[in-house]
């Protein structure tokens, strides 16, 4: 159970958020308003009123800070994108949940043994966990679990929304490489500390410990975990902040650069400190594509990731992903992780075979897209990856609404971007297409869908629906300024006063 101090903190970072947008410009408030929630506030903690989706590390600072733009500062974000696509994927995304309910209004029951006799019971149920207590049934769906399940995943992606509008600009982008890796910095004092006493730091201030403590020790030491939900969380945050580093060892000047390098390297060191080897994978790519090529080459491989990131279900499916040659590639190097590698296959084979069941719409929430013994009603599968959970619950119109507007950003900056001259392409930009391109790649065996994600991906689009409209004005101008469209609306003004208001 969380102490006392874990529920102060929720209950302070409101205030503390609206003290920095008093003190603070406001790109910089926004961006630490949802970063440093996701760094310091206790997991696993809530406030769980009626009526209302519970509030938490991830909930309170999106509405804190929604809250302060909109009713304070009187921001007006638009909450559909600009294009077609873009506004048919939020319109999925809203539908999904409620659509999902309506295809699973019936129980999933099972046959429990009592005194040699099968007999079959059913009753309400809160929550389905792998290793919880046996359950005699499912529920099937209310329409109140759709409107939760809606609230809830507005909720999540309502930095989306706001960095839309807040952060599109080139200075807003540098502005939140640097909060990460000033974050990566200030993160790197409590990583050392577990690293050397063990993953202690939640215990020590909110009471308990998140997680699994046996899956924090790998290669004979500690993974840290800080008070992030597990060690890949915390992993693939580090490998944010590395990347980010490298960004700004190529824009300092001369006379800064071993200081931003040293920085580099102290950040690379963390992300090796936590031991775990799909992260520094991920690092090796993004790192080298920082280092070695240009934005629009960036935005390239970014879309690349993109790809793969929403055809994976496809691909999966249809057995083009070599998996078993995978374990045996992995295999010859660690037994340990390739064990870990096939449990996670095996799972997905069976949970897809379960979402194949119901593939549009999917099983809905209570956890009934899990895998259960037909007759005891125990849980047999896990579900790692984020895209498996996703279809598996809200079908493939949820995951197509949630992944495609996760990769819609990246397509946009590649199409806007594909015949402009590297020197004038915000050179932030294409780092932070790449930090989202490989947490999408993350999405795949890990579930690791954070408001930090969905921060960093309203922000791209934000720039490329802005430079799409600079590209508009800038077309109108020129139109504007040709000789002969410039005498005909001379001559119109001059011959008709009210022709002006009219035309234009």
């Amino acid at each position: 159970m969380p102490n006392p101090i874990a529920y102060i903190a929720l209950l302070i970072w409101p205030l503390a958020i609206w003290v920095m947008f008093r003190k603070m410009p406001v790109e910089r408030a926004f961006i630490w308003a949802i970063l440093g929630g996701y760094m310091v506030l206790p997991e696993l903690t809530e406030f769980n009123l009626p009526m209302i989706p519970p509030l938490d590390k991830a909930s309170i600072p999106n509405l804190t800070a929604a809250f302060i733009c909109i009713a304070v500062l009187k921001l007006r974000p638009a909450l559909l994108p600009v294009g077609l696509v873009g506004k048919a994927l939020v319109l999925m995304l809203i539908a999904a949940p409620v659509i999902s309910v309506f295809h699973n209004l019936e129980p999933i029951t099972f046959a429990i043994q009592t005194s040699g006799q099968l007999s079959v019971q059913q009753f309400p149920l809160s929550s389905i966990d792998h290793g919880a207590a046996v359950p005699d049934s499912v529920p099937g769906m209310r329409l109140y679990d759709a409107f939760s399940a809606l609230a809830q995943q507005l909720i999540l992606i309502l930095p989306f929304f706001l960095a839309r509008h807040i952060l599109a600009t080139e200075a807003a982008l540098s502005e939140l490489l640097r909060a990460l890796v000033i974050a990566g910095l200030i993160y790197s004092v409590p990583i050392l500390i577990e690293v050397r006493f063990s993953p202690q730091l939640h215990t020590w201030i909110y009471g308990f410990f998140q997680h699994d403590f046996i899956q924090m020790i790998r290669q004979g030491g500690f993974r840290p975990i800080v008070f992030m939900p597990h060690g890949l969380w915390l992993a693939l945050f580090v490998v944010m902040t590395a990347t980010a580093a490298l960004h700004f060892v190529l824009q300092a000047a001369p006379d800064k650069r071993p200081r931003a390098l040293l920085i580099a390297f102290w950040l690379f060191g963390m992300v090796l400190l936590t031991r775990s080897v799909g992260p520094l994978v991920l690092m090796a790519v993004a790192g080298a594509s920082v280092l070695l090529f240009a934005p629009r080459m960036q935005f390239r491989l970014a879309a690349a990731m993109a790809g793969v990131a929403i055809s994976y279900p496809l691909l999966r499916g249809g057995g083009l992903i070599p998996t078993e040659q995978l374990v045996s590639f992995v295999r010859a190097r660690s037994p340990e992780r390739a064990q870990s590698l096939e449990f996670r296959f095996d799972n997905e084979d069976m949970l897809l075979e379960r979402a194949s069941e119901k593939p549009f719409f999917g099983w809905g929430g209570w956890g009934r897209n899990q895998i259960f013994d037909p007759v005891t009603g125990e849980v047999l599968s896990v579900s790692d990856g984020m895209w498996i959970i996703t279809i598996g619950q809200w079908g493939w119109l949820g995951y197509l609404a949630l992944f495609g507007l996760l990769c819609l950003p990246l397509l946009a900056l590649w199409w806007r971007y594909r015949l402009v001259a590297n020197r004038d392409i915000p050179p932030a930009a294409g780092v932070l297409a790449l930090i989202l391109g490989v947490s999408l790649i993350d999405l795949l065996p890990n579930a690791t869908m954070v408001p930090l994600t969905w921060l960093i991906a309203g922000a791209l689009l934000g720039h490329a629906e802005l430079q799409h409209r600079r590209a508009q004005q800038a077309r109108l101008q020129r139109w504007r300024d040709q000789p002969s469209r410039a005498g005909l609306m001379t001559g119109a003004r001059s011959a008709a006063p009210g022709f002006k208001h009219s035309f234009l």
